[in-house]
């Protein structure tokens, strides 16, 4: 392929383009899903070492070259020893795709989201929230904009019931067999209850935050959805998304997140 332009020794053509373009967009997704976790400072590493290795063998350095190809031979089984809970996190990731089609992996990787076409009528949601903060009653709700999520659904019990307050109180209340877990919603029905959540690897949170508050983060760290939690020891209404977690809401800010979230709407 004929080069567009030169950069000292480096010519660089289109397919050279494309390709840094589609490298620099993989790496930034995986850098969004370690983000925060100690699997950070390893990525950052490795990558400087890999870029460096790029760059003395572009170079023609041999000595340095044949002293870092050895780091690189045994760096890559030992990156995958390292980041083997973030490298089944990615391919979880990647494995949401609805369709195998390029569109839909570019579409995935630019971070597109796809809004909701059934209407979800929030009020019972909030209003099960309310009761239960008010009485610091514990709850971890799941809700998803575009997928069934079989693979956690399958974990609990199966419900396939119209969303209503009632039914969230009951399934929460501490005397229920249900209210270990999680509840997904999906398509405004609740579809599973005392289903089990991934909980995030970061070390970064508040010592407040329980396992509620960190199955909360992993749920969103590896599917696209987002997770409402109430706390048993302060009744504070939470709600996590794309990785991150908002603590603290009033109802009017809880039924604004979940909204914007039912709407499509990128979190800002």
């Amino acid at each position: 392929m004929t080069p567009l332009f030169s950069i000292g020794f480096l010519d660089v053509g289109l397919g050279e383009i494309i390709d840094i373009f589609l490298v620099g967009l993989l790496l930034y997704r995986v850098y969004k899903l370690i983000e925060g976790s100690t699997a950070v400072k390893i990525f950052i590493g490795f990558l400087l070492l890999s870029l460096t290795y790029l760059i003395v063998r572009s170079a023609g350095m041999e000595l340095l070259t044949a002293i870092l190809g050895k780091f690189m031979e045994v760096g890559v089984l030992a990156a995958i020893i390292l980041f083997q809970q973030e490298i089944r996190r990615f391919l979880f990731w990647i494995g949401g795709t609805t369709a195998l089609s390029g569109s839909a992996l570019i579409g995935r990787l630019l971070g597109n989201k796809k809004a909701n076409k059934i209407g979800v009528d929030v009020t019972p949601i909030v209003e099960a929230a309310k009761a239960l903060a008010g009485s610091n009653t514990g709850a971890l709700i799941v809700l998803s904009n575009e997928d069934d999520l079989k693979f956690y659904k399958e974990s609990g019990d199966l419900i396939d019931a119209a969303v209503s307050k009632r039914l969230l109180l009951a399934i929460f209340n501490h005397q229920s067999p249900l209210h270990d877990g999680g509840v997904i919603i999906y398509n405004n029905k609740i579809i599973a209850a005392r289903s089990i959540l991934p909980v995030t690897e970061r070390q970064d949170l508040p010592p407040q935050f329980g396992l509620r508050h960190r199955a909360a983060i992993g749920m969103t760290e590896v599917t696209d959805t987002l997770v409402l939690v109430v706390s048993e020891e302060t009744g504070q209404i939470s709600v996590a998304r794309n990785g991150t977690l908002e603590s603290n809401l009033s109802i009017q800010e809880t039924r604004a997140v979940i909204n914007d979230y039912l709407q499509g709407k990128r979190k800002p």
